[in-house]
């Protein structure tokens, strides 16, 4: 998976939204409601390096793997950062971002939920 895949598979989201924060920070943000569940770094030298929210348990077992580091100033929170996305399979990057999306949409009101599609009525 490349990362204009990873890009679009982001966007398929139900109420998923695509914000550009440009410099200083030169982020490409991913968020459902206002929770972001994705980013891309748009800048050199870091571009296109992708980080994404984990579980507690998953932070552990992804941070000792080549390629995947903590996320600078959210690895405290579980995020982590993923150097080359190329290098891993499509189906695993596609379960970790289905679980960073379920994560922060279920932060979200049951009807904020209903009102993006996230949640059925």
């Amino acid at each position: 998976m490349n990362t204009e895949q990873l890009q679009q598979h982001c966007r398929d989201f139900s109420g998923a939204t695509e914000n550009l924060h440009g410099a200083p920070s030169n982020i490409l943000v991913y968020a459902v409601g206002g929770k972001t569940f994705a980013y891309f770094k748009t800048s050199e030298p870091e571009q296109w390096r992708f980080s994404l929210r984990v579980s507690p348990d998953r932070f552990i077992e992804l941070t000792d793997r080549p390629g995947i580091k903590p996320a600078r100033y959210m690895g405290r929170f579980h995020w982590v950062t993923i150097v080359a996305v190329h290098k891993f399979p499509a189906d695993y990057l596609a379960e970790l971002l289905d679980w960073s999306y379920h994560k922060a949409a279920g932060a979200l009101s049951k009807a904020k939920r209903i009102e993006l599609g996230v949640l059925q009525a």
